[in-house]
């Protein structure tokens, strides 16, 4: 059965059936991280949320060319078009040259993302990679009316261009009344209204970061470069943007002014935005000050958190909520996770271990056409999750022999925990992540206990006894199954 994905179209303000421009060929852009620090939880739930649409889509046979960009140029400390450069106060800072903060930083978020099983985009385009592009656009915005050269820096005219289309609509805000109530600048600013954002700025002397340009050396505003990356990569028109709630306003709303100003019409099909991870009902950012890195979460290096979390766990903690709804920082919701991800594991290991009976007396043949429903239906994932619960209950049924699976059933089961578990949802057990002396050691502690079977078929009850205790007391788990034994090593 064909599954039609739905998807929340942010600026419909509703689910929509997902139909690709260029089918089977899908174009999707990410807004991506500004390197100047490491990731941190909030910079993980984007990627793990475009992730699992990507791997989705992938799933579905659509090929998907998937570009997320890196912001390593133009990005100043607030949106006003005002304060330095985040990255080349940085650079100042460090006493590094730019791209030196640009490279170290990129290289610990690709090594975040590895460790969270996040794929790797098709492209991953660098603003400072495309500056002829993005000097093109600011020339075809001019040419079109929409936007003025003031003192070396050019800018959008924002009031000019809502006569016209309507600068908002994305994130529903009435711009109208806002040009009203800010239109007094006392002369203050190079710009007509404060309202109106920065395509080109003049680099001020001790600006580190400049290139020449028709209007004078200096480098692009921040909107700016995902416009022209995303039509060089994906075209004048692309199926999915997504990014982070935050960049709504006014990254985005000025994304869609840049595209329709330069080319008559909104570039995206799809607009799709992930919510916020909160601590204490704030939102997690380095802005705020209030984030945790990734790095710290793995290491448990932090005053906020009470141990150590595995990728795993954070990645398992963010698929939980639906990607559209908040999701609140703790320590007990990530404890948690990391139970209910070690349930699943031990679910899914159980099932590897069963032996297929002549008939099935549990009824699993609705679960692939569930965990599809579920994630068919505007990537549903807390639902998939909770049905990989049901079927773990039912494994365990089986495990302890109170119920049997055919093989043909048994086949299916493992078919779409594996599917779901590891393909789509991107979870890892520690069989998957493992290294060769991870191998040796499960090998090493199924030797013993297989040796504790053979010590109990010969009522050699001392040795049985001697190998159980021992390994309980290093802190293992063990139970006796009808095929044989299964454990665990409990934290």
């Amino acid at each position: 059965m064909e599954h039609s994905l739905k998807i929340y179209n942010t600026l419909s303000r509703k689910k929509e059936v997902f139909v690709p421009l260029h089918s089977p060929h899908v174009g999707m852009y990410v807004c991506g991280p500004t390197v100047y620090g490491d990731a941190h939880l909030g910079h993980a739930r984007p990627a793990i949320t475009f992730d699992l649409l990507f791997r989705y889509l992938t799933f579905l046979g659509y090929k998907v060319r998937y570009v997320r960009n890196i912001t390593d140029v133009g990005h100043l400390e607030n949106d006003a078009d005002e304060g330095e450069d985040k990255i080349a106060k940085k650079a100042r800072l460090e006493q590094l040259e730019p791209m030196e903060v640009v490279q170290y930083y990129l290289n610990r978020y690709h090594k975040a993302m590895e460790a969270l099983n996040v794929l790797p985009p098709s492209i991953e385009p660098h603003a400072s990679g495309h500056i002829i592009e993005q000097i093109e656009l600011v020339k075809a915005i001019l040419e079109n009316g929409w936007a003025y050269e003031s003192e070396g820096s050019v800018y959008f005219d924002v009031e000019k261009y809502n006569k016209e289309y309507h600068y908002g609509k994305l994130s529903g805000r009435n711009i109208e009344d806002l040009l009203n109530t800010t239109r007094d600048l006392d002369g203050q600013s190079e710009k007509r209204n404060s309202m109106d954002f920065a395509l080109w700025k003049k680099a001020s002397p001790e600006h580190i970061m400049r290139w020449p340009s028709p209007w004078s050396e200096g480098f692009p505003g921040w909107h700016l470069e995902c416009t022209a990356m995303s039509k060089k990569y994906l075209g004048e028109e692309f199926d999915i943007h997504g990014g982070g709630m935050d960049l709504i306003f006014p990254h985005h709303e000025c994304e869609i002014a840049q595209s329709c100003a330069s080319q008559g019409k909104d570039s995206v099909r799809y607009w799709m935005h992930n919510n916020m991870i909160t601590i204490n009902g704030q939102k997690m950012g380095k802005s705020l000050g209030n984030f945790i890195t990734l790095d710290q979460f793995f290491k448990g290096d932090h005053p906020m958190l009470t141990q150590a979390y595995s990728p795993m766990t954070i990645r398992f903690f963010i698929l939980q909520a639906h990607y559209r709804s908040t999701v609140d920082f703790s320590n007990e919701a990530l404890q948690a996770s990391e139970k209910g991800l070690e349930r699943l594991m031990d679910g899914y290991q159980s099932l590897l271990k069963i032996q297929p009976s002549a008939s099935s007396s549990v009824d699993v043949s609705g679960l692939r056409e569930d965990c599809l429903n579920a994630m068919s239906d505007d990537l549903n994932s807390p639902i998939v999750i909770s049905h990989l619960f049901d079927a773990t209950r039912i494994i365990n049924t089986v495990a302890s022999g109170a119920a049997t699976l055919s093989e043909a059933d048994l086949k299916e089961l493992k078919d779409v925990f594996s599917l779901f578990l590891f393909d789509i949802l991107g979870l890892q057990s520690s069989s998957t992540a493992s290294t060769e002396s991870d191998e040796a050691y499960r090998k090493a502690v199924d030797l013993l206990l297989s040796m504790r079977m053979e010590a109990k078929k010969r009522k050699d009850w001392g040795t049985s006894d001697q190998i159980r205790d021992q390994l309980t007391a290093f802190g293992f788990e063990i139970k006796d199954t009808k095929d044989g034994f299964s454990w665990k090593l409990n934290k």
